[in-house]
């Protein structure tokens, strides 16, 4: 029976993405669906320096076919789609500066945009039908997100749903028939990747590849389903609930369609590590105000659950370092900043960074507050002369709750673009504003004009 009812549901909010057209989406969201947009390249392009980053493209670049889609690496590259959105897609979360979605566990924007702007470069899609497919990707695998969830973190978002949105986008894109939609977002999720939420805490940057795999899976997955090649209409709860174990509720797949927007509730970061502990950097900043970290003797973190899950007191790669609640912690108190710097390979092996991290503890901050509140975090440093000062934050500014400035995450995204691509932000910016002929252009022209040297 839940089978059924997910099938039914899942048609239903396919007939619903199949005949929304970009007017019929509000101008909130249309502009939120362009920060997603600009903020989730920003991500990719900030990640180019990452040696093993770098090795991984030049790979792909080998065996790639004739070029149709750029590379946001800085380096002019173009590869065949498929090759395109596999190295994006890896880019995209590496930095962890890429955009989330905050009732669930969801990165819905970087599970779409890297087969969306390869796939519409490649054919010269106009922007505005880029931004209508990222808006209906984005509602179709956070619906996902919410139809399934689990008791604990044992999957990691990334390699079990980012498939399913980049599928559910590209058909979007392509305008593909609803029962196409339906077995290539089905055929999907058959193709999803398993991946154990304990790679990342304990440093394998594999994590890092599984939206890029997803990206190019999901591509062949809708190119096959033309073809007759396609999931069963139940594969959504045969794959996530009767295979990985979750509780299904296929409610979430297509009630309010239309009246609540799924990319409206996204969050925003400027630090560069996983979310769960972007509270405590806050309240380190806070403390930071009051003494000098230098000073701290021990850190002692009051917080929820997901940030204990990231129990490493000795991070060996960049990935572990951003998933580690105690490099989090020192690395954020003693270079007063949660930035891409602060999560460097530099950073992971300075002394005073190891040695505090080794005087970091955690407890359970109790009662967990309701939504948006239940990431709370409350930070006491006890200081060498004995003295102890404590900050308490309940919920780490970017969510819909507590959002950043337009101006914040301008300056972000110029901050880490405007070196590589001196064209891009002001493009960029445009995209932002809506402006009517720069959303009619192809998106092959506008990528051209973003990306140019002079």
């Amino acid at each position: 029976m839940h089978a059924k009812s997910v099938a039914s549901a899942l048609e239903k909010l396919v007939a619903f993405t199949s005949t929304t057209e970009w007017k019929d989406i509000p101008v909130p969201v249309q502009k939120r669906a362009s920060l997603v947009l600009s903020d989730d390249i920003g991500a990719m392009v900030a990640a180019r320096d990452e040696p093993e980053l770098q090795s991984l493209q030049e790979g792909v670049a080998v065996s790639a076919g004739k070029p149709e889609a750029t590379l946001f690496n800085g380096k002019g590259q173009k590869l065949d789609r498929y090759s395109a959105a596999l190295a994006n897609g890896c880019a995209s979360d590496w930095a962890e500066l890429d955009e989330g979605y905050r009732r669930v566990i969801c990165h819905a924007g970087i599970y779409c945009l890297p087969a969306l702007l390869a796939e519409a470069e490649a054919e010269n899609h106009t922007t505005e039908e880029l931004l209508r497919a990222l808006v209906l990707g984005y509602e179709t695998v956070a619906r996902v997100a919410r139809a399934f969830t689990f008791p604990n973190l044992v999957l990691h978002p990334h390699g079990s749903l980012a498939a399913v949105g980049a599928a559910a986008a590209v058909c979007a894109l392509r305008r593909t028939e609803q029962s196409t939609t339906v077995g290539a977002i089905s055929s999907a999720a058959t193709m999803v990747v398993p991946g154990p939420y304990t790679h990342p805490i304990l440093g394998s940057l594999c994590r890092n590849i599984w939206p890029g795999i997803a990206a190019q899976t999901a591509l062949r997955s809708v190119d096959w389903a033309t073809h007759g090649i396609v999931g069963l209409p139940t594969a959504l709860h045969d794959v996530y609930a009767d295979a990985f174990g979750a509780k299904p509720n296929a409610d979430e797949l297509c009630s309010d369609l239309g009246q609540s927007w799924a990319i409206s509730d996204g969050y925003h970061k400027v630090f560069a590590c996983c979310q769960y502990g972007h509270a405590t950097i806050e309240a380190n900043l806070k403390l930071a105000e009051q003494a000098d970290p230098s000073e701290i003797q021990t850190i002692h973190l009051e917080t929820h659950e997901k940030a204990r899950v990231m129990d490493n007191p000795d991070p060996t790669t960049t990935i572990a370092g951003k998933f580690s609640i105690q490099h989090i912690a020192a690395a954020s108190a003693l270079k007063r900043e949660g930035g891409f710097a602060a999560f460097s390979a530099e950073v992971l092996s300075e002394p005073s960074v190891v040695s505090l991290r080794h005087r970091v503890s955690t407890s359970p901050y109790e009662p967990i507050p309701e939504w948006p509140n239940d990431r709370p975090t409350r930070v006491t440093w006890t200081l060498k002369d004995g003295r102890t000062l404590t900050h308490e934050v309940l919920s780490a500014r970017g969510g819909p709750d507590l959002p950043f400035t337009p101006g914040e995450i301008r300056q972000k995204i110029k901050d880490i673009v405007s070196d590589p691509y001196p064209n891009m932000f002001a493009y960029l910016e445009k995209i932002l504003e809506l402006e009517p002929e720069v959303l009619a252009k192809g998106w092959k022209e506008n990528v051209a004009w973003m990306t140019k040297d002079e």
